[in-house]
């Protein structure tokens, strides 16, 4: 607010030094009624730094202070081919990346006979980032249903620091088990190259392990954060300061359960249009592949 001395006064007259105390007076008994009734304002607890939780070490809360934050670099001249020409065998046992990571995540899992325990052919998932099971069965127009996701998208690492690599170090990095997770396929298609500030797991209860996976993969390949990224990872580990850093390990994350609130239904899309749902997608509380008559893992459009 500016002060009393800063406001204008009326064309041609030139207040003395009386009418301004006055004025002064009266703004200084304005306000004190104004405030009678209201309680205290702690502006201690108000501030950012007051409300931020203390990081734990060795968490992805204090790996995501050292991060570099810098902006967005073009994207111009990113192709999936600079980071490989698909899944390789990077480890050298035998089986590319797509079979390892779904050995890796999926149980119940079986094998096309004669691979030597390499192709999956067969096997559940619980999914992380929708907290339902999904039944995979390799084919044609079956595969699809479960991806492998990079968890931080290669379009995303090309802009934040991948340009400068050479190809040896963008192929390690595609194929990575750190970076790597079978997941729902429309979910992973509609998160496309998107960050943490503009894609997030509709299963709450995973966010957490899933921004802690993302700056372990930043912190270990060098890459930095832009300031929205790094300001919605530090919103999403506020709630879990202790929240360890993955290490990419052969074991497979341990789904979270999600919460209560997927348990919503919805009987039909006119039900979902009134409660603002609309459109929803696969994943989000409620969903029902009813609404998706055409199948793209969104309904009600």
């Amino acid at each position: 607010m500016r002060s009393p001395e800063r406001w204008g006064s009326p064309v041609g007259v030139r207040p003395g030094p009386r009418p301004r105390r006055l004025a002064g007076a009266v703004l200084a008994l304005g306000l004190l009624a104004g405030l009678a009734g209201c309680d205290p304002v702690d502006l201690a607890e108000t501030g950012d730094r007051a409300a931020a939780p203390e990081p734990v070490a060795g968490s992805a809360l204090a790996a995501l202070d050292a991060l570099e934050v810098k902006g967005r670099a073009p994207r111009t001249g990113y192709e999936r081919e600079n980071f490989g020409d698909g899944w390789v065998d990077t480890d050298r046992n035998g089986c590319d990346t797509r079979n390892d990571v779904l050995a890796r995540d999926l149980t119940g899992e079986t094998f096309r006979p004669g691979t030597r325990d390499c192709v999956v052919a067969t096997g559940t998932l619980a999914d992380p980032y929708s907290g339902s099971t999904i039944e995979f069965r390799r084919g044609e127009g079956t595969s699809e249903a479960v991806q492998i996701d990079h968890v931080v998208a290669l379009s995303d690492a090309w802009q934040k620091g991948a340009q400068g690599w050479d190809t040896d170090r963008r192929v390690a990095f595609a194929n990575d088990p750190l970076n790597l997770l079978a997941a729902d396929g429309p979910l992973n298609m509609q998160k496309g190259d998107g960050d943490a500030a503009t894609w997030l797991p509709p299963n709450t209860a995973f966010r957490c392990a899933y921004v802690a996976r993302q700056v372990a993969v930043k912190a270990t390949y060098g890459l930095w954060v832009t300031q929205a990224e790094r300001d919605a990872m530090a919103g999403v580990l506020a709630g879990c300061p202790d929240e360890p850093l993955p290490d990419g390990g052969a074991t497979a994350p341990a789904a979270a359960t999600p919460t209560a609130p997927d348990a919503l239904v919805y009987p039909d899309c006119a039900a979902v249009r009134a409660a603002g749902a609309a459109p929803i997608h696969r994943g989000e509380p409620g969903f029902s592949d009813a609404f998706d008559g055409d199948g793209d893992g969104v309904g009600c459009e």
